[in-house]
């Protein structure tokens, strides 16, 4: 039976994404069976969203209501099932830098590989519409924090602005400059819709690996992605929507009457056996029961 990788060599794997040449796309994952499939197709890393979490955890839309402990303790079943190397999205730290250095430590404890800081002001405060920024000083102070409060050097902190989104390239480009001299091992940017845009971000990311939260269509070269220093390009997280999807199918079909042999697009035996390691769990119970 083969063995997940240890928390360290996962947490390698993930640095040797970040310093090397190609942009890959990580598998948007939300449970341990999630994550297992990510590891059985090959995918280089996972990321698990706070969007997703909200989703998954609490059935609850993304608007910061998921506390730590319930984010982590979700990390820490997808890590224990044996995803590949996993990039978590930490949202704002939940709290202030205070709040972020314990959310590294929590999330270094589930053994994911790498996370990310943002510097949007959240949670949404009374009377505001859509979120804005920290200000820089904020948004170094937690960085900073984030840095300082890993025990585990292999472990990868992320500085991720929404500055693009929700300020301008301008403002984007004076935070990269800045996250990029304290202490962080790779750049998150959200918003970005050109290529003249991400030029001016790998610019003043002055040679650190970039993330993207997403690309628009035209942007969906990988090799130009790389040449921009691009080292992980999120898809999105349909994985997640699809699962909805075939669960709602699923029951109205049971609903409406249609009988279970006739069910449309369920897992065969054998994808079931896959995904919950059944041979490892017969032949453990063969050698210790």
């Amino acid at each position: 039976m083969d063995r997940p990788a240890s928390t360290a060599a996962r947490r390698a794997s993930f640095r040797a994404i970040l310093s090397g040449t190609a942009c890959i796309h990580p598998a948007s994952v939300h449970d341990p069976i999630a994550g297992r499939i990510a590891a059985d197709l090959g995918f280089e890393a996972a990321m698990f969203a706070g969007s997703v979490a909200s989703l998954t955890v609490l059935g609850a839309p993304d608007i910061i209501v998921l506390t730590l402990s319930e984010f982590a303790d979700q990390a820490r079943r997808i890590c224990r099932g044996g995803a590949p190397p996993l990039l978590v999205d930490a949202d704002h730290g939940y709290g202030n830098a205070l709040n972020v250095m314990r959310t590294v430590q929590e999330l270094e404890t589930a053994g994911i590989a790498a996370l990310t800081i943002e510097d949007t002001d959240l949670p949404r405060g009374h009377g505001t519409g859509e979120p804005g920024l920290l200000s820089l000083e904020a948004g170094l102070g937690k960085v900073r924090a984030a840095v300082a409060a890993r025990e585990d050097a292999g472990l990868t902190v992320i500085a991720r602005t929404s500055a693009l989104n929700l300020v301008n390239l301008d403002e984007a480009v004076r935070r990269c400059r800045a996250y990029a001299t304290c202490g962080t091992d790779a750049l998150f940017f959200t918003g970005v819709n050109d290529w003249d845009q991400l030029a001016a971000l790998q610019a003043a990311a002055q040679g650190m690996p970039i993330i993207l939260g997403g690309t628009p269509p035209a942007m969906s070269d990988r090799g130009r992605l790389a040449a921009h220093g691009v080292r992980v390009a999120l898809q999105g997280h349909q994985p997640f929507a699809a699962a909805v999807a075939a669960i709602h199918a699923t029951l109205a079909a049971l609903r409406e009457g249609t009988p279970p042999a006739e069910l449309k697009n369920i897992a065969p035996p054998a994808l079931m056996k896959q995904v919950t390691r059944e041979a490892d769990y017969a032949a453990w119970t063969r050698d210790f029961l």
